[in-house]
């Protein structure tokens, strides 16, 4: 899922490419997509683009007369550019955007269709989609420590928890913890506030770093290959791989759809944290610690 780093990169390439242009037509294959019945889709055409803009993992075009295009991309979803004209007729086309000189192509890959498309109207309605979670890079100390502590939930389903912080996904979770050295199940409300401290400067350089390198990625080229994945990051989408601090195998935690990856030696005192499905399977064969991991590993090979 395109997180606030992915969607800022978005946000500069769609005002290099279609900002202060007027929408031309829309073309809508998959019917799913779009999530209110009012106003009508093809309200937009004829309408200039006079902005884009963020709320949490949304994307937000903002044309004349108050009328806001409200992408949530979810997992799959995604921008791309086409030739002028382009029709969506393969399936992962969702919609096609037409300008004079381009189209806009929504697609999503998978089945799923969980990608969406609201219509409104009015900075009020706009309003409504917003989850409420805070801007970390426009917070303080005290306003982070107090949304952290809001609710107790482990580190991990705070920072993507969009109540709570926005724009923060399973990705750059992953990053801010293993820069802050700390265990993604540890309970909000046993960190210390020198630890308090450590994750707010720890959130705010890993966004800030980010989101500056992308920016810059997509003033050069539209973000055609918006990735969760990417080889610069330090333990997320790289199981088995050298922690870049201490060259301990990077291990995960799978749950349903979603995956947690961290270093045992950064972030967990040398413990294995414990994957609910395959330590409910190996039962007494899981490793309790890092060295007995490593115990088991072939000379040279990895986790």
């Amino acid at each position: 899922m395109p997180e606030l780093p992915d969607i800022l990169a978005y946000l500069t390439g769609l005002q290099q490419q279609i900002g202060d242009r007027p929408l031309k037509g829309v073309q809508l294959r998959s019917p799913f997509l779009v999530r209110t019945p009012l106003p009508p889709l093809e309200s937009a055409v004829g309408r200039r683009v006079t902005d884009f803009r963020r709320i949490g993992k949304r994307v937000v075009w903002c044309l004349e007369d108050d009328l806001f295009l409200v992408f949530h991309l979810m997992i799959a979803g995604r921008f791309h550019l086409k030739k002028p004209g382009t029709r969506p007729t393969r399936k992962i086309d969702l919609l096609a955007l037409h300008f004079d000189e381009i189209t806009v192509m929504i697609t999503e890959a998978g089945s799923k269709k969980r990608a969406s498309l609201h219509l409104v109207e009015g900075e009020q309605g706009l309003a409504e989609h917003d989850p409420g979670g805070l801007e970390v890079l426009e917070a303080d100390l005290a306003a982070f420590t107090d949304t952290l502590q809001r609710r107790n939930h482990t580190l991990k389903r705070a920072l993507t928890d969009p109540r709570l912080f926005s724009g923060i996904g399973n990705a750059y979770s992953d990053e801010i913890l293993h820069a802050a050295g700390l265990s993604p199940v540890k309970w909000t409300s046993r960190l210390t506030p020198d630890e308090v401290a450590r994750l707010f400067a720890a959130t705010q350089d890993t966004l800030h770093s980010w989101c500056e390198r992308l920016r810059v990625e997509a003033q050069a080229a539209f973000p055609e290959k918006v990735t969760a994945f990417r080889p610069e990051m330090a333990v997320h989408g790289r199981l088995g791989k050298p922690c870049p601090v201490c060259d301990t195998a990077i291990q995960e935690i799978a749950y349903a759809s979603n995956e947690t990856n961290y270093c045992p030696r950064c972030q967990t005192g040398g413990k294995v944290l414990a994957d609910r499905q395959l330590s409910r399977l190996l039962r007494d064969d899981w490793p309790k610690t890092i060295e007995e991991l490593e115990s088991r590993m072939p000379m040279g090979g990895e986790a």
